[in-house]
């Protein structure tokens, strides 16, 4: 980038989509804003810390070029799961309005369990070129994960600046386990500039920065509460016992109910607690009342039974066992109705 303080610094910005999602839940579940992030306002956020940080206006700090990277649930199985369909489809749309080019590599399917595979190398091979096709002033990289620290280097070796936004932040969850996010220190130790971003945004909410608070997306209504349900009596006698006896094993049941990122499994003498980040190889947009799922039964730090290790089932088709007894009741009223013409 040239000396002259007029001179455009072309920004590129990519995101590690997965990571992007999971901290856009923590503000939308469990921060005090109950709203999820702004596209539109992180960008603006990224061109102001930009100029601080190279002492430029912000008129001549612009976004040129950005990307998101995540892998998802292919339309088929996206449109068997409630709105996720649509819900992808608005995202999609926020994206575009910004100038965000979607990558999306297809969630795979082995023996049951479901996965992600790539991404992170995708991101890596794109940013490169792309730093060496548009000749970017200033990278930055949504992400928190030592494994783009040679993605850093590449990149370093072009003269390319790099900045992380990162957040390291830990809540405790309904069930009382301690969630900690933090950014690996061996990236932070080879990029050029690092924006924590959970420490800039608590200590500028105190300042009602509005640079901040355009960040977040503004609720259309006021957040619910949903209170935990009452513990259930049992109906057998001795079922705390046998509970105690299976703690740490794998179980099988239904999903009773489904709320703001956690929800409950039908298994008596209770609805058993789970969170999100307790999912395995499970998306929780993916999940249904009635799904059934496989899970370990274990106890949180209160002495209360909650479910870990949380896995959709899926039949041989890819179909949740809701979805199947959806098909299977689609089949049966297709053959009342072929034998009502038939008599």
């Amino acid at each position: 980038m040239a000396n002259d303080p007029l001179a455009l610094t072309r920004i590129g910005v990519f995101y590690d989509g997965n990571y992007f999602l999971h901290v856009s839940n923590y503000y939308n579940y469990f921060h005090t804003r109950k709203s999820r992030i702004s596209v539109t306002g992180l960008h603006n956020f990224i061109r102001n810390q930009v100029a601080d940080e190279l002492s430029s206006d912000i008129r001549f700090c612009q976004i040129v070029d950005s990307h998101y990277f995540r892998g998802r649930l292919n339309a088929q199985e996206a449109s068997q799961r409630g709105n996720m369909l649509f819900y992808d489809r608005v995202f999609d749309d926020l994206l575009m309005a910004e100038g965000v080019t979607t990558h999306y590599l297809p969630i795979r399917s082995s023996f049951g369990n479901r996965y992600e595979k790539g991404i992170d190398v995708w991101l890596a091979l794109e940013a490169y070129e792309k730093a060496l096709a548009k000749k970017f002033d200033v990278i930055v990289l949504i992400a928190s994960d030592g494994d783009y620290v040679p993605l850093v280097r590449k990149l370093n070796s072009l003269a390319t600046k790099v900045m992380v936004l990162s957040w390291d932040f830990e809540y405790t969850t309904e069930d009382g386990q301690k969630m900690v996010t933090r950014t690996s220190q061996d990236l932070l130790d080879e990029v050029t500039f690092h924006a924590d971003m959970e420490k800039i945004i608590e200590d500028r909410v105190r300042r009602n920065d509005p640079l901040i608070n355009n960040m977040f997306v503004v609720p259309p209504t006021p957040p619910q509460t949903s209170s935990r349900p009452e513990r259930v009596n049992a109906e057998v006698e001795g079922v705390e016992n046998n509970l105690a006896e299976h703690t740490g094993e794998l179980m099988t049941s239904t999903i009773y109910s489904l709320k703001n990122g956690y929800g409950f499994i039908k298994y008596p003498p209770n609805n058993l607690f789970f969170h999100y980040t307790s999912l395995v190889d499970t998306d929780f947009n993916e999940l249904q009342e009635g799904d059934e799922v496989e899970f370990v039964l274990s106890l949180n730090d209160r002495g209360d039974y909650i479910a870990k290790n949380v896995r959709l089932l899926w039949d041989e088709e890819g179909a949740s066992s809701a979805e199947a007894t959806d098909s299977v009741e689609a089949v049966t009223e297709n053959e009342e109705d072929s034998l009502k013409l038939e008599f």
